[in-house]
C-alpha cells in the first residue's frame, strides 16, 4: 500500500503573498472523474482505496497540516479522519471549518468513548459517515457512501453483507416513517418525502420543545407527569424484555436498531432525560458504526433532532420530533387498549 500513496499533494499549492489571503475556490468537478480523497492520519491507517470504484487518493497527511492543506487543494471531494479523538480541539476546529469551507464529504473515525466530544464538533452541513471501531467492510461502505456522487458503485469484490444492510437501511427507515405517520394520523413525519414531491414538514422548520430536565418531588407531581412516569416504566420494560432474548438467541436474530432507538428517546422524553449520541448507539444494541448510520438516516428523515447541551458545548443531544413523539404515545395508546 506504501508504494501507492503519494505523501506529496497530487493538486498544485500555490505559495502566498504575506498580505495575501486565500479564498477557497474549487475547481468544477468532472463527473466522470473519481472523487479526491485526501487522508489524514499515518500510512498505515490508510484504506485501500482501490476496492471502491470512482475514489482516488491525493495525498496522506499528518493532522497538524491537514487544514491548510485542504485549502491549499484545487479541488477536494472527501476528507477522511482516522482517530480523530487523538487530535486537539483547536485543530480539528480549524480542519472543520476548512471541509466546511470546501464543501467535502467527511468521513469520521473516532472511539466510543469520545463520541459525544467529537460529534459536537462537526458542523451539520458536512455530509458525514461515522465509523466507531470499524471493520474493513464498514470503512469501504463508508468510504463509498461520502462519495459526492448519489449513485454508490462498489466493485463486486467489497460488495458484502455490509453493502447489502446499507441498501436496506433507507427502504427500513422509510417503511418506519410511514408506519409512525399512520399512527399519529398524519400523512407523513415531518422531514419525510410527500409522495408527490417535496418534503414535509419544512415550511416553518422543526423543532423539539425546550424540556426543563429537573424532576420534582413526586409528592408535588401533577397528573400528567405520574402518567409519563408509569409510560416510561413501561417502555424501559419492553426493551429488557428484547435484551433478554439475546440470552437464549443470536443478537443479529432480532437485531432491530430503529425500533430500540425509537424506545430508547420514546422513554427519555417520558422521564425528561436528554440523551447522548454515544447513549443512543448502545441503547441500539448494534455496532457503534451501524448504530450512527441509523442516527443519521432518521435524523434526515425528521424522526430524530439533534439538540445541543445548553450546558456543554461539546456535546449534542438525540431527541424525538414531535410527530413521532405523538406517534409513539398513540402506539402506546393502541396497546393499553
Amino acid at each position: 500500500m506504501e508504494q501507492m500513496i503519494d505523501m506529496r499533494p497530487a493538486e498544485p499549492v500555490f505559495p502566498l503573498g504575506l498580505n495575501e489571503t486565500r479564498t477557497a475556490w474549487s475547481a468544477p468537478r468532472d463527473e466522470g472523474a473519481p472523487a479526491r480523497l485526501l487522508f489524514v492520519g499515518c500510512d498505515a491507517a490508510c484504506p485501500d482505496v482501490d476496492r471502491v470504484a470512482g475514489v482516488r487518493l491525493v495525498a496522506v497527511v499528518p493532522s497538524m497540516r491537514a487544514a491548510g492543506h485542504l485549502r491549499a487543494m484545487i479541488a477536494a471531494d472527501i476528507l477522511w479522519i482516522a482517530g480523530a479523538q487523538a487530535i486537539e480541539s483547536e485543530t480539528f476546529a480549524d480542519l472543520m471549518a476548512a471541509a466546511a469551507e470546501r464543501q467535502c464529504g467527511l468521513v469520521c473515525e473516532t472511539t466510543l468513548a469520545a463520541l459525544d466530544r467529537v460529534a459536537a464538533a462537526v458542523p451539520d452541513a458536512l455530509r458525514t459517515q461515522w465509523l466507531v471501531d470499524a471493520d474493513p467492510a464498514e470503512r469501504l461502505v463508508a468510504l463509498a457512501a461520502a462519495r459526492p456522487s448519489a449513485r454508490l458503485a462498489v466493485h463486486d469484490i467489497s460488495r458484502d453483507e455490509a453493502m447489502e444492510r446499507i441498501d436496506r437501511l433507507q427502504d427500513e427507515v422509510a417503511r418506519i416513517s410511514r408506519l409512525l405517520g399512520e399512527l399519529a394520523g398524519q400523512p407523513g413525519l415531518a422531514g419525510a418525502p410527500r409522495p408527490g414531491g417535496g418534503i414535509v414538514g419544512y415550511d416553518t422548520g422543526v423543532r423539539a420543545p425546550t424540556r426543563d430536565f429537573s424532576v420534582m418531588p413526586r409528592s408535588f407531581e401533577p397528573e400528567e407527569r405520574t402518567r409519563d412516569r408509569q409510560r416510561a416504566k413501561a417502555v424501559r420494560h419492553m426493551l429488557r424484555q428484547r435484551r433478554m432474548r439475546e440470552q437464549y438467541f443470536a443478537a443479529d436474530l432480532f437485531a432491530d436498531p430503529a425500533w430500540d432507538m425509537l424506545l430508547d428517546l420514546y422513554a427519555a422524553r417520558l422521564e425528561r432525560q436528554p440523551v447522548s449520541v454515544s447513549s443512543l448507539c448502545i441503547a441500539a444494541a448494534v455496532p457503534a458504526t451501524t448504530a450512527l448510520r441509523w442516527i443519521k438516516t432518521m435524523t434526515d428523515a425528521g424522526i430524530f433532532l439533534r439538540e445541543a447541551d445548553p450546558q456543554d458545548g461539546r456535546r449534542i443531544f438525540i431527541a424525538l420530533s414531535d410527530g413521532a413523539n405523538e406517534a409513539m404515545a398513540r402506539y402506546f395508546e393502541a396497546l393499553d387498549e
